[in-house]
């Protein structure tokens, strides 16, 4: 599982002009799944994620989690992030997990993932077309891979 990971003071996802995710401060997270995770997959990444240390503290440096400052999640479903540009000038998606795979992980991880949020988790819909909105706070970005690769 690969996720890019991004502090937000807000973010939002909408499908056909429908918002359906909404968030403040926090973190957006693109989740990919490719076909050799599993949940222990998953399992790392809740752990990563929730632990990370980059919020701001009072003196401005990135040691806090998103527990500390009571952020919120905002996950969304994103089979892209497996892509293979090595060869022409498409893109290959061979790594990324079919839906009947995908699917389940995604939700696993969600489960997961509340286990340790501060608030509800809000997510895109698995497998549409969304429109993703941010404003990266920082800018913060960060990627993680469960098996290490980058």
């Amino acid at each position: 599982m690969r996720v890019v990971i991004q502090r937000v003071s807000e973010a939002a996802v909408n499908i056909d002009g429908t918002n359906v995710g909404k968030i403040q401060q926090g973190l957006l997270i693109l989740l990919g799944i490719e076909t050799e995770d599993q949940e222990g997959d998953a399992d790392y990444l809740v752990q990563k994620i929730s632990n990370l240390r980059i919020f701001s503290d009072a003196e401005g440096k990135m040691n806090l989690s998103i527990q500390d400052v009571g952020g919120q999640f905002l996950v969304v479903s994103q089979f892209t992030l497996h892509a293979d540009t090595r060869k022409g000038k498409r893109p290959s998606y061979i790594r990324a997990a079919r839906p009947e795979q995908a699917i389940p992980l995604y939700e696993y991880f969600l489960l997961e993932l509340q286990k340790t949020a501060p608030s509800p988790i809000q997510t895109g819909q698995f497998g549409a077309d969304m429109q993703v909105a941010l404003v990266n706070d920082g800018p913060v970005t960060i990627i993680i891979d469960s098996k290490g690769e980058l």
